[in-house]
């Protein structure tokens, strides 16, 4: 700078001082700058609502899950057990086509076919994400220890190929003739061998992943075993998980429908959508009576489809590489 006030450029021309400004150094102002707003779960869900069937089925099953709960509750509604008898004759109101009073009709005995079906899907939900959950952290747990500490590997292979080795259906079998027929028993007998598909699925997983280099790195530096499978391993399989987690659900109701299907279900009393099925399987025959069947059916196709759709399209949003 010069004697008189004005800069000087590179080439000696004089430069006015009045038109720069020394720049400031703020702290704040630089951590901001360093800062980013993103979030992989809002960018999933924002990747997430693009598919629009996806959503409908999203806003479907929470419907389903909140009438579920709410329609005890709702007046004139009626109860899922008790047999209806006719004001006039005193007869049962047996096998009465869908009416204002009787909204999907009455079964065999007299029961209110609407009461029972959403009766049997609280039932059948309560059994599907009950084994959902207790599949994906038992098979989460077991498949990661077993994927990535190599002095287990042999252990957990002896104990899966023992339990993989019979028959799920033997299973099953065995512990409904053990113990009595009930909601526990159901959930206690899927969970035995539910586990070991998604334990086997993340086992092969983690083992593709296990030895890449900033898995080394980890390794090298000391990181505890199990920091290294929450913090590397598993966010990386996320989205494959989710989906699992997803099919486990409808997977465990149709286990709950086969069951009842070869009688070895849930008793009459608890109603189930299996029970709903068998009974209306049975009377399938009938023309007049094939709605014993078809409602029923129908609840329990939209419960499966949709978590299909939504554990593939939530898979696929989870993705990294789909995100902008």
């Amino acid at each position: 700078m010069s004697i008189t006030g004005k800069m000087v450029g590179k080439f000696g021309d004089e430069i006015e001082e009045s038109l720069f400004e020394f720049a400031e150094f703020d702290n704040t102002e630089a951590e901001k700058t360093g800062y980013s707003n993103y979030s992989y779960w809002k960018s999933t869900w924002n990747s997430f609502k693009q598919h629009k069937v996806a959503m409908f089925l999203l806003i479907l099953v929470i419907s389903i899950l909140v009438f579920t709960m709410i329609q005890p509750l709702i007046p004139g509604q009626k109860s899922p057990t008790t047999i209806y008898l006719n004001e006039q004759t005193q007869m049962q109101d047996k096998n009465l086509a869908p009416s204002l009073e009787y909204w999907f009709g009455t079964n065999s005995i007299g029961q209110d076919l609407w009461a029972r079906i959403w009766s049997g899907t609280r039932t059948s939900l309560l059994i599907g994400f009950v084994v959902g959950a207790v599949e994906a952290i038992v098979g989460i747990v077991v498949g990661a220890l077993w994927g990535y500490v190599k002095s287990l590997e042999k252990i957990i292979t002896e104990i899966y190929n023992v339990v993989d080795n019979i028959p799920t259906t033997i299973v099953l079998i065995l512990m409904t003739y053990i113990f009595r027929p009930s909601i526990g028993t159901m959930i206690f007998a899927l969970c035995l061998t539910g586990w070991l598909e998604m334990a086997r699925f993340v086992r092969n997983q983690i083992i593709i992943i296990r030895d890449r280099e900033y898995n080394l790195a980890s390794r090298c530096l000391g990181t505890p075993t199990m920091r290294i499978i929450l913090k590397n391993l598993l966010p990386y399989l996320v989205s494959v998980i989710m989906l699992r987690i997803a099919l486990a659900i409808p997977s465990a109701i149709g286990s709950e429908v086969f069951l009842t299907y070869i009688g070895l279900g849930l008793p009459i009393s608890i109603p189930s959508l299996g029970n709903l099925v068998n009974e209306g399987r049975m009377l399938m025959m009938t023309p007049a009576l094939r709605y014993q069947l078809v409602f029923p059916t129908i609840v329990i196709s939209i419960i499966t489809i949709s978590f299909y759709v939504i554990g593939n399209t939530f898979a696929d949003s989870a993705d990294p590489k789909n995100h902008k």
